[in-house]
């Protein structure tokens, strides 16, 4: 028996291979299927099964692709009703791979076909469960995302789950293993923990939510507080999930087109494709395409993207670091943005030779900006996220946390300079390009972000030292 997990750290996300007796079966595939494929081609096994533990919001599973190029069958847990061809599994139903079993835990709650894979070795041992969004490490699936679709209250819901643990997952033994669907990082959890696998007594130990004496009410109670608004994104991609999608084949043939720049501007103003510059923060601001928004490729790129670009079938365009076109378009993919158009070959430097216009950003460095502080009050804007600006920020700062940048632009004036910044910089370019593209022309981005900014004597306030108000 070998059980692997295939973490992509983008998406703080954990699929699963497992393989007995040259059988296989792999649970919450990501969109592209090759890795999956390579890895049964290499054991000599056939891919029998592909096991979903819900209708993920986050991302666009590989299911449907990786069955139409294996003959695997798709498994979901009771209640599930897809738009596609899958078998409905029954609570406590086992499925046999090679010597091992797998079986079927109904564990509503995050979403109500929620279901949980208990693999059983070939001694008949309870070996591992695959917990989806119902289990995480250190924390539990969220009860607020699949409310609309079961009719529910998110107390309702966190009330299945509670019974969902209690009366499947913390009878098993201690040894268990647990595999979670994510780690930190992911939008679907709270207090997740940066492992990525435990055992399931160490878990009731340290998991707030699986304390022995906890009370349903309490549960209720501590697993709804402090729920931020989930992404934007996640109904489109749960509802592509449910309904099915463009082959991923596809998505990429379409997508990995090499634009001239005539080619690029004339589709961009035919349909009103959204230019994405996906290169590095600091390499952006000295050269774009007016109008683009940059989000890098080296950061949480595809969380970001479906946060902040309104709906999944707008048009895309794409500039990006020559050679990684492919990966550009496949990470969109996995969010559901099928609708990429092209990318423009040669890049920025092409653009540019062909004559068009650019446009950037400003900077200005943290001691710079500690100069200016002892002369006037600068417009600050912290577009980090409210528990990092309450842990430490610039005295008079601004919170417009990037997530929710829309929400914020009255608050940012247009007749005068504004000053951006994040923890490193990552995400103030991010929000410095959304302005320019919405006709704020005076935006300076703050070189290194806070860390640098921390490191001069910048009035602020943090957890060691109150304000420094200078005069």
């Amino acid at each position: 028996m070998k059980v692997e997990q295939i973490y992509t750290g983008c998406l703080a996300h954990g699929a699963y291979y497992i393989e007995s007796a040259g059988e296989a079966v792999i649970i919450d595939p990501l969109r592209e299927v090759g890795p999956y494929l390579e890895k049964a081609n290499k054991d000599g096994a056939q891919i029998r099964y592909v096991l979903e533990t819900h209708f993920h919001a986050d991302f666009v599973s590989g299911h449907l692709d990786l069955a139409a190029k294996t003959g695997a069958t798709i498994v979901y847990g009771p209640t599930a009703k897809p738009g596609f061809d899958a078998h409905i599994a029954a609570d406590g139903e086992v499925l046999t791979l090679g010597k091992v079993s797998i079986q079927i835990l109904h564990t509503p709650g995050h979403t109500m076909e929620s279901a949980t894979y208990l693999l059983i070795d070939e001694n008949g041992k309870a070996h591992a469960i695959f917990t989806g969004d119902t289990l995480f490490l250190g924390d539990v699936g969220r009860p607020d995302l699949a409310q609309k679709a079961a009719q529910l209250t998110q107390e309702e819901l966190a009330g299945l789950l509670y019974d969902s643990l209690r009366n499947k997952i913390m009878t098993l033994p201690d040894e268990v293993i647990v595999y979670p669907g994510h780690g930190a990082g992911s939008a679907c959890g709270k207090h997740m923990s940066k492992d990525t696998v435990d055992t399931l007594g160490h878990q009731k130990q340290t998991n707030y939510a699986l304390r022995a004496d906890m009370n349903k009410d309490e549960f209720i109670r501590e697993v709804t507080n402090g729920l931020l608004p989930p992404p934007t994104y996640f109904p489109e991609n749960a509802k592509l999930n449910k309904e099915g999608y463009e082959s991923i084949d596809n998505v990429l043939k379409q997508g990995l087109q090499a634009l001239s720049p005539e080619e690029f501007e004339t589709i961009a103003n035919a349909t009103g494709a959204l230019v994405l510059d996906t290169r590095t923060a600091q390499v952006f601001a000295k050269d774009f395409i007016p109008n683009s928004i940059n989000i890098g490729i080296e950061g949480s790129f595809a969380p970001w993207v479906g946060a902040l670009i309104p709906g999944v079938n707008h048009p895309l365009l794409i500039v990006a670091e020559e050679g990684r076109e492919q990966e550009i378009i496949t990470r969109l993919a996995r969010v559901g943005y099928d609708h990429t158009k092209g990318f423009l070959k040669g890049g920025i430097e092409a653009w540019k030779k062909a004559g068009k216009e650019t446009d950037t950003i400003p900077s200005v460095a943290a001691q710079e900006l500690a100069e200016m502080y002892r002369k006037e009050s600068p417009r600050v804007f912290d577009v980090r996220k409210e528990d990092e600006f309450q842990a430490g920020h610039i005295h008079n700062a601004v919170n417009t946390p990037l997530d929710y940048l829309n929400e914020h632009l009255a608050e940012i004036p247009k007749d005068e300079t504004v000053y951006l910044h994040c923890a490193g910089g990552y995400r103030s370019m991010i929000a410095a390009s959304i302005l320019k593209a919405r006709g704020w022309e005076k935006v300076v981005d703050i070189e290194g972000g806070f860390k640098a900014i921390s490191e001069t004597d910048i009035p602020r306030t943090d957890l060691t030292r109150p304000a420094a108000i200078h005069g």
